[in-house]
């Protein structure tokens, strides 16, 4: 099938990409693995790619090209290699996406530029210990200092994603008491320099997967915050939340899709290298049938995922169909992945073997971004059930 999403500007930037990823990643990825994070000048070098500023207005040093294809473009050429780029991912993904929609034009001019260099590397810290998926249950609070100039913050985070090398996390916390008909009310949200005084990153925690990716506890003790570093408007936090959910979860599909493309690569150029009984692996008609289906249900995920991609590019992707593309994609990958890694016999099971990385990797995007079970419960609410 004729795929129409890139365009010759997209396919120059895919060569560019592959040709970084080769030079500046592939020969110390397993330094990298084994350390269980990027090194923090890695994203000086993304950062003198482009990579960061590409969304990011030209008077704040980007290219000011309002389009999510490029990034669709690093989320297959890293899966294809095998590699990723650490937790910068949440940088765009998550920290992008709140700076555009709620800084004021003051906190733009102190904020973009160091965002595009990647001086300054951003997370965002939603998730606490006790409340999980129940955002409205947040207990790290924000309380405005009796002179008006500050906040304290007090409270704790975790499963952060980028928490350890971040300059600036996004932190929600309550500025006020939840309403008696709206839990939801009295979030605020606010950019946090990490290295405020009460400021704390704790355990760099150990995953079963997405090992390069940094991941870390934050503890905030009496952090004072300026009232210049509050984003957005006082205690609607949670609508901001919201509003930015249907591009993550576009980004975890798109994301999946192309893990689940990588996994049929790598399965294939394994099969057909192995042999069993005197013969390719890749001679066998299981062996066809198996990457036979492996590719179709690709070939429908990437449908899926691409509809989804002009969609958001579009402004038009709604919170249903962002649901409907994380779940049908993610569901994919997991079947694609683990039928290409029982193609590799025991070597799957070996971290050397890039399915192996990628079946450990995979298993989170069924979870983060809301689990599976909540995409359904808003694809069936969007059916009026």
């Amino acid at each position: 099938m004729r795929r129409t999403v890139f365009n010759e500007d997209h396919e120059a930037f895919r060569e560019t990409v592959r040709a970084f990823i080769e030079a500046e990643v592939v020969p110390v990825y397993d330094e990298w693995f084994a350390a269980g994070q990027a090194p923090r000048d890695f994203y000086y070098k993304l950062g003198e790619l482009g990579v960061f500023g590409i969304r990011v207005p030209e008077e704040f040093g980007g290219a000011g090209i309002d389009s999510h294809k490029f990034e669709a473009v690093m989320y297959e050429e890293t899966a294809r290699a095998g590699v990723s780029f650490g937790g910068s991912g949440v940088h765009v993904l998550l920290g992008l996406p709140y700076i555009e929609m709620l800084a004021t034009d003051e906190q733009k001019k102190r904020f973009l530029p160091k965002f595009v260099s990647g001086e300054e590397m951003w997370a965002l810290a939603m998730t606490e210990p006790g409340t999980g998926s129940d955002v409205a249950g947040m207990k790290t609070t924000a309380k405005l200092s009796a002179d008006g100039t500050h906040y304290v913050l007090n409270g704790a985070k975790t499963f952060i994603t980028g928490g350890v090398h971040a300059d600036r996390v996004i932190v929600c916390a309550r500025t006020s008491a939840p309403r008696e008909d709206d839990r939801r009310f009295g979030i605020s949200l606010f950019a946090v320099d990490t290295k405020s005084a009460g400021y704390s990153v704790g355990r760099k925690l150990d995953k079963l997967g997405l090992k390069v990716s940094d991941t870390a506890e934050l503890a905030f003790v009496d952090v004072e915050v300026p009232v210049d570093d509050l984003l957005g408007e006082e205690n609607k936090g949670f609508h901001y939340l919201g509003h930015n959910l249907a591009s993550e979860r576009w980004g975890i599909a798109f994301g999946a899709y192309a893990q689940a493309k990588a996994a049929v690569r790598f399965a294939k150029e394994y099969v057909q290298e192995r042999a069993v009984f005197g013969k390719p692996v890749a001679s066998f008609q299981n062996t066809k049938f198996e990457l036979a289906a492996c590719q179709a249900e690709v070939d429908a995920a990437e449908a899926v995922a691409d509809r989804a991609l002009e969609a958001l590019d579009a402004g038009e992707l709604t919170p249903a169909e962002a649901a409907s593309a994380k779940l049908f994609c993610t569901e994919v990958a997991h079947r694609v992945i683990d039928r290409c890694l029982q193609l590799h016999g025991g070597y799957g099971f070996m971290n050397e073997y890039p399915i192996a990385r990628l079946y450990a990797d995979n298993r989170v995007n069924r979870i983060y971004g809301g689990t599976s079970e909540v995409m359904k419960m808003i694809i069936a609410k969007s059916m009026g059930l």
